[in-house]
């Protein structure tokens, strides 16, 4: 078993963790000794994003979350984005039955 080192033989010496968990999304990506997430580039600004990529671009792309905002959005639409405006007050004599 000269010189081959590279294969089967050398992957029952592998026992040290080279990533663990980022805290930023949460993939086991995150290189200790470099202290870089190869996923989303933590602790960088911006995130890691490559045109090479389109599908990865694809996954973590705006409207595949939960976009809680957007509920609301096709109420406040209907009223044109209105603010700050009262309700008008209700009237309380109604005709019971």
């Amino acid at each position: 078993i000269l010189g081959q080192t590279k294969g089967t033989a050398s992957f029952g010496k592998r026992r040290n963790k080279t990533h663990t968990l980022c805290i930023r999304c949460g993939r086991r990506s995150f290189h200790l000794q470099k202290s870089r997430c190869a996923s989303c580039g933590f602790p960088a600004a911006r995130l890691r994003k490559y045109n090479w990529s389109e599908k990865a671009k694809r996954r973590r792309t705006t409207g595949t979350g939960r976009m809680r905002y957007l509920q609301s959005v096709c109420v406040r639409f209907k009223y044109s984005f209105r603010e700050g405006t009262m309700a008008a007050p209700r009237k309380k004599n109604r005709a019971s039955a």
